[in-house]
């Protein structure tokens, strides 16, 4: 069945081909800013600065209705719990949608991010300044890795009129995760935005291979007018925030090495925004590339294949 319908309109067995190198380019871009981060953070003096002063001082510094959010995820059991429940009900949701090859993707993208996690105790950190911090490796962020990949599992599950909303939902409950460990100091910024990219990275990339049942069903494909909005702001979004944060650390960075007392509230600032920055990024890539792959424009994909001719 699948051979017939390629012959009458590729489009309905696999994405366009400009749709897939896109989620290659940008996956591959996603991982190697991942990489880049940890190195900044890690293997520079004033990267392991930032990353203690922020360590120290972020949780004080939040506002009060930020602060109160963020020590709601504080226990390791309520990401878990809430974790695992987005990523069942996205499976749940792929099953009952029969969307098989899907699913084998999704296997696939949790496989790579639980082996992500295992670099911790690779990665290597050297001792360039003296921190209050842990001086072990703390990169990345199990529980950041296992919330973001939990609901990139749910935002690539869902039908196209839930995308957006779940997009959204993922972001922000990503984001929340990611601030709560660093209050908590659970966790580094460096550790935090890392992970982010990392499941960014492969989610992208697992996007990339996406034809036949991981794709909208034929004859319910077309556009989506709150995927392009939501996810033309959360990419533009992430862009300006991510600039913005560069730009403060930009401004403190010469203050830095002597953990000069000016820098703080300037640290903890940047890292919001970078953090916001990463989440927000991260799932405007992957609603929007989801979309890109799931329902190529095509006349077969909006009205569905021809009738069968009746049988004898």
């Amino acid at each position: 069945m699948d051979k017939g319908l390629a012959r009458l309109d590729p489009l309905a067995v696999h994405p366009r081909l400009s749709s897939r190198i896109l989620c290659v380019v940008f996956g591959l871009l996603l991982l190697a800013a991942s990489a880049g981060v940890w190195w900044l953070g890690v293997r520079t003096a004033n990267g392991q600065n930032f990353d203690d002063e922020v360590w120290t001082l972020l949780d004080g510094s939040l506002p009060s209705w930020l602060r109160a959010m963020a020590h709601m995820l504080t226990a390791s059991s309520t990401i878990i719990i809430i974790s695992v429940a987005l990523a069942v009900v996205g499976v749940a949701v792929a099953a009952i949608r029969r969307r098989w090859w899907l699913l084998g993707q999704l296997v696939v993208f949790t496989a790579l991010c639980y082996g992500s996690e295992l670099l911790k105790g690779v990665l290597p950190r050297p001792y360039l300044q003296n921190i209050d911090s842990s001086p072990n490796n703390t990169a990345p962020s199990g529980h950041t890795i296992l919330a973001a990949a939990a609901a990139v599992v749910l935002v690539c599950a869902v039908p196209r009129a839930w995308r957006a909303v779940c997009a959204l939902v993922g972001s922000a409950y990503a984001l929340l995760t990611a601030l709560s460990l660093v209050a908590a100091k659970w966790h580094r910024p460096t550790d935090v935005v890392m992970s982010l990219l990392i499941v960014g990275g492969w989610a992208l990339l697992m996007l990339a291979f996406t034809r036949t049942t991981g794709m909208d069903e034929i004859g319910t494909r077309t556009a989506s007018a709150s995927i392009q909005i939501v996810g033309s702001v959360m990419i533009t979004g992430g862009i300006m925030i991510a600039l913005y944060g560069g730009y403060l650390l930009w401004q403190i960075a010469s203050g830095l090495s002597l953990r000069a007392q000016w820098t703080q509230a300037g640290a903890c600032a940047a890292t919001v925004m970078l953090v916001s920055a990463a989440s927000l990024l991260v799932f405007g890539l992957v609603l929007a590339l989801r979309q890109l792959t799931a329902s190529p424009l095509t006349k077969l994909g909006l009205v569905g294949a021809p009738p069968a001719p009746p049988s004898k």
